[in-house]
């Protein structure tokens, strides 16, 4: 500041003795001073320019790394998972999947008031708890499953009255499995397990039950043709009113598949 003072007074000394010289003295020092303000200023405005960008791009990297960390742990996840479902009117599970279980349906009585509504997957090699043999006292019962197709054309007409095997399978790398009634493929980004029947309890009894998806080329089981009945497979058919005809048809069965994702 003292130099600048100085520099100011000696100007104006020189002036009166030379004062063209003075004033171009006198300008070149105001330029230099402005563009060397100008230059600090622009310094600073690139500098923030770059601090800016370069918190932009740590940003960006942050996220990118922690989407890359979110997808591992996703594929390892996919991985590590697996589904389990039951095929109905199987002995075996598709060619993809392991088998955990081969065995028979169970349910319990069609005219029970107080049946539980879910069929069971039985295996053929049944392990025993306590137990006292022989129906005594106020207990819940499990019966033979039977397929009731007399309605149905075509092939389904030689299951009638034959019991009904089914089969537990285990599917790796997958996360979701569903039933899906009225369709017999599967949905975009979906893989079959496999298609069927839909199939039900008869609307007139008086026990509850379960739609439940029936392989479209079913099994029987080995010596299991007799009407002895039990938990009772009856095809499931559309009744218009309510359900919307069309696209539904009136009395028509329905299918469906069992499909699973990742």
């Amino acid at each position: 500041m003292v130099f600048q003072i100085v520099l100011v007074f000696w100007v104006v000394v020189y002036a009166e003795t030379n004062k063209e010289s003075c004033k171009d003295l006198l300008q070149g020092y105001l330029t230099g001073q402005l563009s060397s303000a100008l230059g600090r200023y622009q310094v600073k405005a690139l500098r923030r320019d770059f601090e800016s960008f370069s918190n932009d791009v740590r940003k960006a990297l942050k996220e990118v790394k922690e989407k890359q960390v979110t997808d591992i742990k996703t594929i390892q996840e996919i991985q590590n998972s697996s589904i389990v479902y039951t095929r109905w009117g199987k002995k075996t599970c598709p060619s993809h999947a392991e088998q955990v279980v081969s065995g028979y349906v169970g349910g319990s009585w069609y005219q029970h008031t107080g049946a539980a509504v879910n069929p069971l997957c039985l295996p053929k090699n049944p392990e025993w708890g306590i137990y006292k043999d022989g129906t005594d006292g106020s207990k819940a019962y499990i019966f033979g499953g039977e397929y009731q197709t007399d309605t149905v054309p075509a092939y389904m007409k030689r299951l009638y009255q034959h019991d009904v095997p089914c089969a537990v399978c285990l599917v790796r790398k997958r996360s979701v499995v569903q039933m899906f009634p009225a369709r017999k493929t599967c949905y975009a980004g979906w893989r079959l397990e496999y298609h069927g029947n839909l199939m039900a309890g008869e609307y007139s009894q008086k026990a509850g039950s379960t739609y439940t998806c029936v392989d479209s080329h079913p099994d029987t089981v080995h010596g299991g043709h007799a009407n002895k009945n039990g938990y009772l497979f009856y095809p499931v058919e559309a009744r218009c009113g309510t359900l919307k005809c069309p696209p539904y048809v009136e009395g028509r069965e329905f299918v469906c598949v069992v499909c699973s994702k990742e």
